[in-house]
This record gives C-alpha cells, structure tokens and sequence, in this order.
C-alpha cells in the first residue's frame, strides 16, 4: 500500500497539528510548514498532496500557490474561510485543485483528500526538487530559483550544464567536503578527458552567480581539503 506524504500549510499551530494527527490516523504521512519558508524548504520531501491556509500573514496561500505551482504538480486543496464564488475562482485560477471552507469536519476533509489522491496520475512525474535556504533547485527541468516568500521575488539563475552538474552534486551531498579530484570524477565521469583544474573556475562562477541574486555563495573552501555545500 502506498504510503502518501500530505504537506500541511497553516500559521496557526494548534491547526497544523490537530489536521496532522488526524491524517496520520487515516494512515497517511504527514510534513506541517507554519510560514510559506518553512512550506517552501518541505516542498524538498516530494508531498503528494499539499492543505494550504489562503490567509498567511506575509505571503499569503495564494501568492505561494502561484509562486510554486510550475514546480509542483500533486494537488493542491486551499483551507480558507473565504466563501464567496469569487473568491473560489481566483483561488482555482492560482492554481489550487479544491477549495475547503472553514469551519469543515475532518471526516470531510479525509474524503477529499482521499478523492484527490486517488485520482491524481500527475504525482508520479512530480519534479524532483531541492531546496537550499530561499535557493530552490528543480532537478527534473535543471532550473535553479531564488524564492524570498517575505519580498514576493521569484528569480531565476541561468546555469550552463556543467554549472548545473556541480550544484546537482554538491548540494545532493550537502555538507560533504569532496576534493577536485572527487568532484571531476563524479560530474565529468573517470574517463574524461582534461583535469580537476577546471573544478576552481566553474565554481568561481557559480558562487558570482548566486551572490549577485542571493546575497550568498552556498559553496564553502575547506582549505587544504577541497568543497562543500553549506545550507
């Protein structure tokens, strides 16, 4: 039996927990995010299917649907107390798959989470994704996204493919310190021509890249050892 993973987005705690051990009891796995950042580093754990509260303080659930809805594709089922059709036509066009009203039961809530799920065939092509503070790295289509969910910024950092290959790798082992050697081998494969020289300037270019936009460089020297990938 397949075990879903449900990501539940509320800035009220008393509610993420009370809808967590609920649908943990109906067997399900469960991630609780109580901010859009906090939502956005457990978009990392792959949720099949996403509750999201529409009124968030600071980005609120319908900018953060928008905001991540090209990266994710399991459905996503607004929880609002907003009851007018309008207001369910905006939150659909935003890219939402169902819209709860407040106050609901939660044996509702199970069966239109259970429809969904049962249903929905775009979880098996969910993007892989990897998150890395507000640095959002979709693995599936090689993009690489600063999100700053506060601000509202959503922007993208264009990388060459072997820039891509060294991000993809180093963050994949996050914390890890590999030498150039390690990492030639790895991303360019023990048979290419040429040598870890190259390592040096490559990374030089992605820490310019991710500074301009992020303000950070996310690639640390351990010197004397080699890189790592600091979150």
């Amino acid at each position: 039996m397949t075990m879903y993973r449900i990501l539940i987005i509320d800035d009220e705690t008393m509610i993420t927990d009370l809808l967590s051990d609920h649908l943990q009891d109906c067997g399900y796995q469960t991630l609780t995010a109580n901010s859009a950042s906090q939502a956005l580093m457990q978009l990392a754990r792959c949720p099949d299917l996403i509750l999201l509260d529409i009124n968030m303080p600071d980005t609120d659930g319908l900018t953060f649907c928008r905001q991540i809805r090209e990266h994710v594709s399991c459905p996503i089922l607004f929880l609002t107390a907003r009851t007018t059709e309008q207001d369910k036509v905006i939150g659909l066009g935003y890219g939402g798959d169902d819209y709860i009203t407040k106050p609901f039961s939660l044996k509702e809530l199970s069966a239109r989470v259970a429809a969904h799920l049962r249903r929905d065939q775009r979880r098996v092509k969910n993007a892989a994704i990897l998150t890395s503070g507000k640095l959002l790295v979709n693995l599936s289509e090689r993009r690489v996204f600063y999100k700053d969910m506060e601000e509202g910024i959503s922007t993208e950092i264009p990388f060459s493919r072997r820039e891509f290959d060294l991000i993809e790798f180093l963050l994949t082992n996050a914390g890890q310190v590999f030498d150039r050697e390690r990492i030639y081998s790895q991303v360019w494969g023990y048979d290419a021509d040429g040598n870890s020289d190259v390592i040096k300037e490559h990374i030089r270019k992605i820490r310019t890249k991710l500074k301009d936009i992020c303000g950070k460089e996310f690639i640390e020297t351990v010197w004397g050892v080699g890189y790592k990938w600091t979150i």
